[in-house]
Parts: C-alpha cells; sequence; structure tokens
C-alpha cells in the first residue's frame, strides 16, 4: 500500500509543481494543490486502510490488561472470604 501513498504524492507534487510554474500560477497555489489534492487524501486512505490493525492492537491491549495477575488461566477457587459468626 505505500507504493501507492509514495505515487501519488508523487503525482500530487508534480502537479504542484506545474502549478507554481505556470505564468499564471502562484507558490499559494502550489500548496493549495498538494495539499488538497495530495496530503489530505492521502491521510484519509491511510486512516481508513489502518483501521483494522488498530482494532487489533486495541483487542491485543485488551486482552493483556484482562489476564489474571498469576498467569494461571483460571479463576480462584474462592474470591470472596467466608463470612463466620463470631462465638
Amino acid at each position: 500500500m505505500y507504493i501507492v501513498v509514495i505515487a501519488w504524492l508523487y503525482v500530487a507534487a508534480m502537479m504542484a509543481v506545474a502549478e507554481a510554474n505556470h505564468p499564471n500560477g502562484t507558490l499559494f497555489g502550489a500548496l493549495v494543490t498538494f495539499v488538497l489534492y495530495g496530503v489530505g487524501p492521502v491521510a484519509l486512505v491511510v486512516y481508513l486502510f489502518g483501521r483494522g490493525a488498530r482494532r487489533k492492537a486495541r483487542e491485543a491491549r485488551e486482552a493483556a490488561a484482562s489476564a489474571t495477575p498469576d498467569g494461571g488461566g483460571q479463576a480462584p477457587a474462592d474470591a470472596v472470604a467466608p463470612v463466620r459468626k463470631e462465638p
């Protein structure tokens, strides 16, 4: 996927260079072209396609946080101490 991102940013950079070198073009126009045609869409696509990896990382964190401290994988036999009557 990274090759597509790099290629699209290259195309957007060439569009910005063409905008800046045009007789009626400006550097501001070139910057706007690069941001709106290059950085914006690429950021959106990378964010959307990274959803699966973020979800897997979150699930791994939650699984690690919910693991028992002793590492046995079983619940303790008596989680609450029994209540005794005083004699």
